[in-house]
């Protein structure tokens, strides 16, 4: 079964309102919402992530912006700004399943410096 499949909304919903949900599961529910989940919840948690992102990593900065206004952060600065290695960061990458929307990304002129 794909981690697609694990999922639909109404159970990943109920998760994140359990008020003592196990943490492994919960960010499970809400990876599967940013990834399949409706538009609205999607920027809710899109929001919410930049906002404790800002909070706990000050320094770290996108190096480019989605055409939708997300950031995209430089490899080498999230490895300095978690305290691993570039290739642990990778790995991380590469385990979400995120690496062939970022090459997809990175392969189009649809990437900016700036917010538009």
């Amino acid at each position: 079964m794909s981690f697609k499949d694990e999922w639909d909304l109404a159970s990943a919903l109920k998760v994140l309102q359990h008020p003592t949900v196990d943490s492994q599961l919960w960010s499970e529910a809400v990876e599967w919402l940013l990834k399949y989940g409706p538009p609205s919840i999607r920027r809710i948690l899109l929001d919410a992530s930049q906002t404790a992102t800002e909070m706990q990593f000050p320094d770290l900065q996108p190096s480019h912006y989605t055409p939708d206004g997300e950031p995209v952060y430089d490899v080498t600065q999230l490895a300095t700004s978690l305290g691993i290695s570039e290739q642990e960061v990778q790995e991380i990458i590469t385990k979400k399943g995120i690496v062939n929307d970022l090459f997809d990304l990175f392969d189009s002129d649809s990437v900016s410096k700036s917010v538009h």
